[in-house]
């Protein structure tokens, strides 16, 4: 990776549970952003040991220590505007007006990755305990000159676990 570009890690509904294969694959970015359903303050807290981290809200975010996050967030990096919301649903803006480059959810536990008139949207999956059998995952945008792209990355865990 040429040093102009940032690894920013992506992770979501951890409801309380941060897998170490999680912390694995995070490990090394230069900012963390948590799209909600933290689950406790703790799971920021370890993710602050590996880089700074940006969380908003999620609908389960009910604990004193999270009550305080913000529902959306807006990062810049690397001249791009990023913006952090828990459920699509809820977007209420238009974000290639706006000027967002990606806007950034979770709460569906469904990792996905599409573009719409311009503007890339992520959702990394769920990192938490298992729902259902949909896939644990976090992701990654990488950020350079030439813009943003976005790379699922499944974390391979026991069966059951």
């Amino acid at each position: 990776m040429k040093p102009s570009s940032q690894r920013i890690g992506v992770i979501s509904d951890t409801h309380g549970l941060l897998r170490p294969e999680a912390v694995r694959a995070l490990r090394g970015a230069d900012l963390i952003l948590h799209a909600g359903d933290v689950g406790r303050p703790e799971i920021l807290d370890e993710l602050g040991r590996l880089a700074p981290v940006v969380a908003v809200r999620g609908n389960v975010d009910r604990d004193e220590g999270l009550r305080g996050l913000p529902p959306t967030e807006m990062v810049e990096v690397g001249g791009f505007l990023l913006y952090l919301i828990h459920t699509l649903e809820d977007l209420d803006l238009d974000p290639a007006a706006a000027g967002f480059a990606a806007v950034v959810y979770g709460h569906s536990h469904r990792p996905s990755i599409t573009r719409k008139n311009g503007v890339l949207y992520l959702n990394p999956g769920s990192a938490g305990p298992r729902r259902f059998d949909l896939p644990l995952s976090v992701a990654e945008i990488l950020v350079d000159a030439q813009g943003l792209s976005a790379h699922l990355i499944r974390l391979r865990v026991r069966a059951g676990d």
